[in-house]
């Protein structure tokens, strides 16, 4: 999982809970023009205390596996939330 497939969770779960990407930021403490740029794809890159924050404030939180394991099942509903998008 990279940052653009982070920023299409972030986006959806943003959507299904009412957020706007303004209030998102206020309560991640970001600008708002980096969630913009996130959900957009065009941040290169971003710290992992924002993301984590960002993520928090959604209920969502990044996880570490054994690279080249099976996928977990939060895995494989994760991969079917991006395919739907």
């Amino acid at each position: 999982m990279n940052l653009q497939d982070i920023s299409e969770i972030i986006r959806t779960e943003r959507k299904r809970r009412g957020l706007t990407t303004q209030t998102l930021a206020q309560l991640a403490n970001v600008d708002r023009t980096l969630i913009s740029k996130l959900e957009n794809k065009k941040l290169p890159e971003l710290g992992y205390a924002k993301v984590s924050r960002i993520l928090a404030i959604l209920g969502l939180e990044l996880s570490v596996r054994p690279a080249g394991g099976l996928p977990t099942l939060d895995d494989l509903q994760r991969k079917n939330l991006l395919n739907h998008l």
